[in-house]
């Protein structure tokens, strides 16, 4: 089960990093997203063209993080993730779609690309629990 702490961090933040390996080179871009509690993951949108949107193609094992921005070390907080990204189809596709035009509705406006991360490693940071707590999930 999942720490409430982490779904709670995910719920109240809306932009995360991505990281992407292929042939050794790492790359990064940030989203929008939205946290899908029940299936455990993260939806967003970018095209399939983009440099990170050709490497989910390549190599679906991303990594990321979603921070709070702080200067003060006692309130600082944050997650790193592991994950599997792909396109979310047919059930998936609808409850991502409903879920992400909900928390940016402006998106309605565009030709959006959701993709989706399945999360397979959690650790969060947050200092408010005492200096580097850590608190860790991991799939299975």
């Amino acid at each position: 089960m999942i720490d409430p702490r982490i779904t709670r961090f995910f719920k109240k933040h809306h932009v995360l990093t991505i990281a992407t390996a292929v042939d050794s080179e790492p790359w990064c871009a940030n989203c929008f997203y939205v946290y899908l509690e029940e299936e455990n993951a993260l939806v967003f949108t970018t095209e399939s063209d983009t440099r990170h949107g050709q490497e989910f193609l390549r190599n679906s094992l991303v990594s990321g993080s979603v921070v709070l921005e702080t200067i003060i070390i006692g309130k600082i907080r944050g997650i790193q993730f592991q994950g599997l990204v792909s396109e979310p189809v047919d059930d998936l596709l609808s409850k991502a779609s409903d879920a992400y035009l909900k928390r940016f509705p402006a998106a309605l406006l565009m030709d959006t690309h959701l993709w989706i991360v399945r999360l397979t490693y959690i650790k969060m940071t947050d200092n408010r629990l005492g200096f580097g707590k850590k608190l860790i999930w991991k799939e299975g």
